[in-house]
Parts: C-alpha cells; sequence; structure tokens
C-alpha cells in the first residue's frame, strides 16, 4: 500500500532590491517610520502646534501700537537680538515679522534636534546594539542604513514644513502671509535637513549613541552662539558662519529671499557625501575615531557602583551643567531691562503680578527659573533611565550576574542623577545670578537668585522618583516619565501666559514650590515634596527587585 504524498514549492523569500549600495532603503525607510509612528508626530506636532500658539499670542499680546513699539525697543537692544535675530526684521514689525524674528532661531534649533536624534537612532544605535549587523546580513547595500536614517529625517522635516505652511498661512501674519509661511516652513525643513547630514558624520566618527548624538549637538549649539554673537554684535561676518543665521536671513514676512536656504542645501548635500564616504572607511560597529586605551587597572572609584555610574553620567552631566550655565547666563543678561521688555505688555503683567516680588526684574527671574529647572529636570529623567537602556543592551545581566544586588546597582545610578540634577541647577543659578547682578548692578542677586534655583532641586527628585517607580514596575512604559518635564513647563511657564486655571499647576511637583525671590521662602512644601521623591525611589527600587530581569 502506497500513498503519494503532496510536496508544496515553498515560497520565494522576499528581497531587499535597490542599486547596489543603496539596496533595501526603500524598505528600511517604511520599517523606520513604523518605528517612530509616535516619536516623530509628537515632536512634529509640538513644534507646529507652540509655533502657532506663539504666532497667535503675538496678535493679542501686540495689538496695540504702544505695545509694538516697546517690543521694539527691547528686541533692537543687543540682548534682545542676541536671543532672538538680526536687526532687519524690526524694519517692519509685522505679526509675521515677528513670528520670523523671534521664533525661527528657537525652532531651528529644536528641528535639528528631531533631526539629529532620528539620524543616530536609526545608525550609531543600530550599530551598537546589534541589530545593524544582523540586518546587513541579508540583501541590504552597505550605505542603506544611513540613507534611510537620512530620508527619514527628511521626511519628518517636510511634514513640519507642510503644516506650518497651512497654519500660519491661515493666521494673516502679513501680507505675503502665504509666502511668507511657506519660506518659514521650508527654512525650518532646510536647517533641520543640515543638522541631520551632520549627524551623518558624527555617526560615522563615534562608535556609540552617546558619543554622535552629542557631538551633533555641540554643532547646533555653536551654530546659535555664534548667530547670537553676529546678531547682538551688530556685524553679520559670525552670523553667516551659522546656518541658522542663513536661514534667518531668508526674512519670511520681511523679504521673502529664498536664496539663503541654497545654502543649507548645498552645506548638506556636502555633509551627506562625506558622511557616506567616511562610512566606507570603517568597520560596522566601529567609529572611526579609535577608542583610547585606558589604564592597565581601574581606580578604585570605578570599582564600586557608584563611583562606574558616574563614570558613565559624567559627559552628559558636563554638556547640561555647561549648557544650563549659559541659558542662565543669557537669561540673566536682560534682567536690567525688564521693566521695558514687558511693562507694556498686558498678559505678561497680569502673569508677573500673580508671581509677586518687589521689582518687575525678581518677578520675570522667578518665572525663568521655572524654565531652568525643567531643562534640568530633563537631565534627571535621562540620568534615572539609563538602567533601563543598560537592561535593555544585555549589560546590566553581566552585571547583576556577580555579587552586586539589583538595588545597589539601580541606587547607584538614582544617586548620580539626584547629585547631578542638584549640580546643574546649582550651575543654572549661578549663571542667572552672575549675569543678573551685572545687568542690574546688584551684587545680592548672585545668592538670592542662586538659592531660588536650588529651590526646585526637591522638584526634581520627584521626577526621579516617578521615572524610578515605572523602571521598577512598568519598564515597559518607562517613557511616560518625561510627561513629567513637559507638563511642568506648559503649565509653569506657558500656563501662567496663556492664563491656565492655578489648579494645573497644583499637578505639578513644580508648582509646589516657592517662587523665589519675587515670593517668600516656605520649607514646608520642600520637605514634603522631598517625602514624596523618597518613598517613590523606595517604591521604585523595591518593584525592581522583584520583577524580572530582561535578558538578551
Amino acid at each position: 500500500m502506497s500513498a503519494a504524498t503532496a510536496t508544496r514549492t515553498p515560497a520565494a523569500p522576499r528581497m531587499l532590491t535597490g542599486p547596489g549600495a543603496l539596496a533595501g532603503t526603500r524598505t528600511l525607510i517604511a520599517f523606520n517610520l513604523r518605528r517612530d509612528r509616535v516619536r516623530l508626530p509628537v515632536w512634529i506636532l509640538a513644534l507646529f502646534l507652540g509655533t502657532l500658539a506663539a504666532a497667535d499670542k503675538y496678535r493679542t499680546l501686540y495689538a496695540d501700537p504702544e505695545a509694538r513699539a516697546s517690543a521694539l525697543s527691547t528686541m533692537g537692544s543687543p540682548a534682545g537680538l542676541a536671543m532672538t535675530g538680526p536687526r532687519h526684521y524690526l524694519d517692519d514689525y509685522s505679526f509675521g515679522a515677528m513670528t520670523g524674528h523671534q521664533m525661527l532661531g528657537f525652532t531651528a534649533v529644536l528641528a535639528g534636534l528631531m533631526s539629529v536624534l532620528t539620524v543616530t537612532r536609526h545608525t550609531r544605535d543600530e550599530e551598537e546594539t546589534n541589530r545593524a549587523e544582523l540586518v546587513r546580513s541579508t540583501v541590504v547595500g552597505r550605505h542603506a542604513h544611513l540613507a534611510a536614517a537620512l530620508g527619514v529625517a527628511v521626511i519628518a522635516d517636510l511634514a513640519l514644513a507642510v503644516l506650518l505652511a497651512a497654519g500660519l498661512g491661515s493666521m494673516d501674519l502679513a501680507p505675503s502671509g502665504a509666502t511668507g509661511s511657506l519660506l518659514y516652513g521650508l527654512a525650518l525643513a532646510a536647517v533641520g535637513v543640515f543638522f541631520a547630514c551632520v549627524a551623518a558624520i558624527t555617526a560615522q566618527v563615534s562608535a556609540h549613541t552617546r558619543g554622535a548624538s552629542g557631538s551633533a549637538l555641540a554643532v547646533i549649539g555653536l551654530a546659535y552662539v555664534l548667530r547670537a554673537a553676529g546678531d547682538a554684535g551688530g556685524g553679520d561676518a559670525l552670523s553667516w558662519l551659522s546656518p541658522i543665521g542663513w536661514v534667518q536671513r531668508g526674512y519670511p514676512y520681511v523679504d521673502n529671499r529664498w536664496w539663503p536656504l541654497l545654502l543649507c542645501l548645498v552645506s548638506a548635500a556636502l555633509c551627506a557625501a562625506a558622511g557616506f564616504a567616511l562610512s566606507t572607511r570603517r568597520d560596522v560597529g566601529a567609529g572611526l575615531r579609535a577608542t583610547r586605551p585606558g589604564s592597565a587597572t581601574a581606580s578604585g572609584a570605578l570599582l564600586r557602583p557608584l563611583g562606574f555610574a558616574f563614570r558613565l553620567h559624567r559627559s552628559m552631566l558636563a554638556g547640561f551643567g555647561a549648557g544650563l550655565f549659559l541659558m542662565g547666563a543669557m537669561y540673566g543678561s536682560i534682567l536690567g531691562q525688564a521693566d521695558d521688555m514687558l511693562g507694556s505688555i498686558e498678559q505678561m503683567e497680569e502673569a508677573l503680578s500673580k508671581i509677586g516680588g518687589a521689582t518687575t526684574a525678581e518677578s520675570f527671574a522667578s518665572m525663568i527659573i521655572v524654565v531652568l529647572a525643567v531643562v534640568a529636570s530633563v537631565h534627571v529623567v535621562t540620568a534615572t533611565l539609563r538602567p533601563r537602556a543598560e537592561e535593555n543592551a544585555g549589560r546590566a545581566e553581566a552585571l547583576l550576574a556577580t555579587g552586586l544586588s539589583r538595588v545597589r546597582w539601580a541606587g547607584s545610578h538614582l544617586a548620580v542623577a539626584l547629585a547631578g540634577g542638584t549640580a546643574v541647577l546649582l550651575l543654572a543659578g549661578l549663571g542667572i545670578g552672575v549675569a543678573g547682578a551685572a545687568s542690574t548692578g546688584d551684587p545680592g542677586l548672585v545668592l538670592s537668585l542662586t538659592g531660588a534655583t536650588l529651590a526646585y532641586a526637591p522638584a526634581l527628585w520627584v521626577t526621579a522618583g516617578v521615572a524610578a517607580v515605572l523602571f521598577g514596575w512598568l519598564p515597559g512604559a518607562v517613557q511616560a516619565a518625561w510627561a513629567v518635564p513637559v507638563y511642568a513647563f506648559v503649565t509653569g511657564y506657558l500656563g501662567r501666559l496663556l492664563r491656565f486655571p492655578d489648579r494645573m499647576n497644583d499637578l505639578s511637583p513644580f508648582g509646589h514650590v516657592p517662587q523665589l525671590p519675587a515670593a517668600s521662602m516656605d520649607w514646608t512644601p520642600l520637605a514634603v515634596l522631598t517625602l514624596v521623591a523618597a518613598a517613590l525611589i523606595l517604591l521604585g527600587l523595591e518593584g525592581f527587585r522583584r520583577r524580572d530581569l530582561r535578558t538578551r
């Protein structure tokens, strides 16, 4: 007795086709967009809605000729030009010109940040986690990963440009509103593409994601500083060295010049070509910059969890410290002009009156310190979630296989996050205090503003506690920890200008801190916040002790 067996011909494997080194690029672009289906829309909508909200507020804040005249005199000062853009916008200071002058440089930094993080996420991070090697073992060209990452960044930048052109164009900001809005959106897209291509170079130089991102972000910071120095000094030489200065000199809503955008696009093409060329001179997973050989024996600090955690965090801590010191100094430099800047703006006067304070400078400083504290909380969240990154990469498993306990390992990262957050707050306070004292001629501001900034340390510790609880009990939802600084900024700063109900600010730990130096000191909420932070941290560590470790 015999039986016939039918055999099924297996389906041919799906091939990633493409011309040579770019094979598989289209498929990788689709895959990367799938991975970023939440991240990129959040970035784009935040930039879009933030710009539209600011443009709408300009029409309200500066509706009267007196308010516009006050804005002209304030923004025409060296400090005002350093924080905004070139003086030529002031020649015809329509609502559109205000938007281009005061918002374009700031949003260009954020668009560059979005583009840099997108490129490094899909290039260097893929290599560092060994996923790129696995993908490239299939029919994928050598340049496909970089080309796909750049393609996703370009798509995101163009999507932002289209939304801004449509949204701003519908607001009637200037006589040439449609053209100016289109130029504004494409200017942001051009500068975003440029910084994406800069990240394409840094991703080849450094062997680590943090190094590649940090180097590209340093270029963004340098571009902003060059632009600010050139505009404040009254000469264009330094500003023409900055891509942010290039797009600002397109003068949307004023002259509507298109050719400065070509400088960004040509420079971006050169940077992209350099990135592709450099990628052929290294191995997958390696960087062009040789890893510096360490000492033959580890120092005593590296043999302890706390010292090792500090070694991992020190570069980011130094970057945040320097950045917050400069940010504080920039705001402090205009405290002496606070009365002239804000005295005729009704909404700002109302917001400052709620804060209190003997002078406008004190009230304004109290509002700005909230912003500095929120930026410091970004460092705290990043540092607190570092153990999750170590766990995902498989490095935590090797460490915890030794005699090192889970609580000591995670607690060392938390200790660095708490102490580091307090340290960057101190540097921010020194920056605004020293610059504010020089601007107002009041040396007492150094101590008062530094102490006012440090008062937000317990709120930072609560932020770290929330991130620790998510890491310990809900590790898949750790990104929700970013809601704390975002909500604090929206309610603590923008909420005062947009007249949100005060009870919304009470839901943020930053809303319970006395707003020194305008308000009087109250130790009770700081003590309560400290106790809440301690409870959250202990709860998070207990959750991490109980749950399973993610293994690879």
